[in-house]
């Protein structure tokens, strides 16, 4: 076991194998901020965290941790913790924000971008393409009691898919 700081052993790395891989998580909307910027509609999260007492204190994900402009700081910042691999989720009204409809270029190039600077910086991408941030106006339509919406995803989730593998 190493050596321990306070009342807690630290973690003995040892004891994990060669090809364990040491990963971090995030969602869009809790990191990414810039919910209005290059073309981003809004979110189910977008219209819930404005709800009053819905949330803490009235906090939102307008600004987050800034994510979507400091990416390439957040990338170092993995690299320096020993990260092997990221899982991020994609913002789907950042891709189609209208939910249905065409691609936001912008958006898809931001996650272009990301996946490119973790592959150069040594660090897998782990991409999830639906993390319950439903486009607004999808859900204004009914949402996901109205068999649309799957075909939407469907499409959304092709559109994602090509470009990011």
């Amino acid at each position: 076991m190493s050596e321990s700081t306070g009342s807690r052993p630290a973690l003995d790395l040892d004891a994990f194998p060669p090809s364990f891989a040491w990963g971090t998580a995030t969602s869009a909307y809790q990191i990414e901020g810039a919910v209005t910027e290059d073309g981003r509609a809004p979110s189910i999260w977008d219209t819930f965290s404005r709800v009053p007492g819905a949330i803490d204190n009235g906090d939102h994900g307008d600004t987050a941790c800034d994510h979507y402009h400091r990416w390439p700081e957040d990338i170092a910042l993995m690299k320096e913790l020993g990260t092997d691999t990221y899982r991020l989720s994609v913002a789907w009204p950042r891709v189609v924000p209208g939910g249905d409809g065409p691609v936001n270029k912008a958006g898809l190039d931001f996650y272009d971008r990301l996946v490119d600077g973790l592959l150069n910086a040594g660090i897998t991408p782990s991409v999830t393409l639906y993390h319950w941030d439903l486009p607004q106006a999808l859900q204004d339509r009914g949402g996901w009691t109205v068999r649309e919406t799957a075909e939407h995803l469907a499409a959304y989730t092709t559109a994602g898919g090509k470009r990011l593998r």
